[in-house]
């Protein structure tokens, strides 16, 4: 069990206002991977905010510089003993574009602001808030105990948002300082504001331009009208061969085989939505035959991301010259999702649209640690033990991140620990950080991570002898 004393320790830091305070000097730091002034800011903050915290857990840190739009990764190395099993965490420093001047009641994404239980800023949910909670739980054991009872990875990465340029290059070149046991990460969110929460992958993505670029010009529609084909209702009409207007994908290869049983049972009465602000799920939206969360954790979707021909603001009577489209597959662990564009292109040939144009414009790959690995039973156990109450474990989460680079290129066992939920808006607008998940937050992490530095009988990784 967690000392009871060690958990207090936790909740305090919360209540006295700590953790707002290190975690607004966080926010400050415009760390946007996405533009130029973003790189001297994610410079600073791994330099004077992650280095000096790792430092302060004993860690030796490196700073690895990268090539190209790969931003520099960090890795704070703590190893107490061969003998003694190795945890690896991961973290992203930067962040989306804060949207300055669009976030409501004038506040400022750089500005950590409390209202209510809400905690207003740019990274406050995504990742900041995240990996300082773990950072927290790791300074107040060693606090406590004067040692992890594991050996400490911990690496940052700075170009999440953009993709991690680099990563998977860097773990592979770097597979011996990345040698661990196990990860154990923060990101993503919850199932729900209210439910503790493990998850063990993610969802790929594939994403897709289509473009009708038919002639150069407009043309009166009055006067060309009926002879000469309109690129956006040709879009309009190839898209409805890809997607129906009800959500379901109409393109066998991009469909997932059946629901494992394992995976139905996983996510046998675990809710979508309900937390206050999220939207109401659609009925009759997806595939039909599947639950809210098998549609979401356990099924693949096809989404029009952005459509457009002429002006919409201001139409002109004039038959336009191009539509295009971006698409985007969320595919799931089993889907063969390399040929994507391919089989798109394929299909809409075979429905009568070879006019429409197929380029990919980026992918991620699908990872699932499986839900019968020891780790992910001992996960359960231990986060339900710590928490009190029973926790959802879920196989992957909708969203992506880079977990195929733990699984696939350091072949490691991945487990998620969110202390978000779905209706932070990150990556938009007013993001925000609840003040009870992060106090619950950091009590969960620290007894996860008191556990992992106890060995038992059910422990996956015995102490070595």
């Amino acid at each position: 069990m967690v000392p009871e004393q060690l958990i207090r320790k936790a909740e305090e830091f919360v209540d006295s206002g700590g953790f707002f305070a290190e975690l607004a000097s966080m926010v400050a730091y415009a760390t946007e991977s996405a533009r130029p002034e973003g790189r001297l800011a994610l410079d600073a903050y791994l330099a004077e905010v992650l280095a000096p915290a790792l430092a302060g857990l004993g860690c030796r840190v490196t700073r690895y510089e990268s090539a190209g739009s790969a931003g520099p990764f960090l890795l704070g190395t703590r190893i107490e003993s061969p003998d003694l099993p190795t945890v690896l965490c991961y973290g992203h420093a930067d962040v989306v574009e804060g949207q300055a001047g669009r976030w409501s009641a004038g506040r400022d994404p750089w500005t950590l602001t409390a209202e209510g239980e809400r905690w207003y800023g740019r990274g406050a949910a995504d990742n900041k808030g995240q990996h300082l909670v773990n950072l927290a739980a790791l300074r107040l054991l060693l606090a406590e105990q004067g040692a992890l009872g594991f050996n400490l990875k911990f690496l940052f990465e700075s170009g999440e948002e953009i993709g991690s340029p680099g990563l998977a290059e860097f773990a592979a070149t770097h597979r011996t300082e990345l040698r661990a046991d196990v990860l154990v990460a923060s990101d993503g969110p919850r199932v729900d504001a209210e439910t503790p929460t493990l998850f063990l992958g993610t969802r790929g993505g594939v994403q897709l331009l289509l473009d009708a670029d038919l002639r150069p010009d407009s043309y009166h529609s009055g006067n060309w009208g009926g002879v000469l084909r309109n690129p956006a209702t040709t879009l309009a009409g190839a898209i409805a061969t890809l997607v129906d207007g009800h959500g379901r994908i109409r393109v066998p290869a991009l469909l997932p085989p059946a629901v494992p049983d394992a995976v139905r049972e996983a996510l046998a009465g675990i809710g979508v939505a309900g937390s206050p602000g999220d939207p109401v799920p659609d009925a009759g939206w997806g595939e039909p035959g599947l639950s809210a969360a098998e549609r979401l954790y356990a099924w693949n979707t096809l989404e029009v991301l952005s459509l457009g021909a002429g002006d919409v603001d201001h139409p002109v009577n004039a038959i336009p010259g191009r539509a295009r489209a971006v698409l985007q597959l969320r595919y799931v662990v089993g889907t063969d999702a390399g040929g994507a564009a391919e089989a798109v292109a394929a299909h809409l040939a075979e429905h009568g649209y070879p006019m429409v144009d197929v380029r990919l414009l980026g992918s991620f790959a699908a990872s699932r640690t499986p839900l019968d690995d020891p780790w992910a039973d001992w996960a359960r156990t231990t986060l339900e033990r710590v928490a009190g109450r029973p926790a959802a474990v879920l196989p992957n989460i909708g969203g992506s991140l880079p977990n195929a680079v733990f699984t696939d290129v350091l072949g490691l066992p991945t487990l998620w620990l969110p202390h978000s939920y779905p209706g932070c808006l990150q990556h938009a607008p007013d993001e925000h950080l609840l003040a009870p998940i992060a106090r619950e937050g950091l009590v969960l992490a620290t007894g996860f991570f008191h556990a992992l530095g106890r060995p038992t009988a059910d422990h996956p990784v015995p102490a070595r002898a």
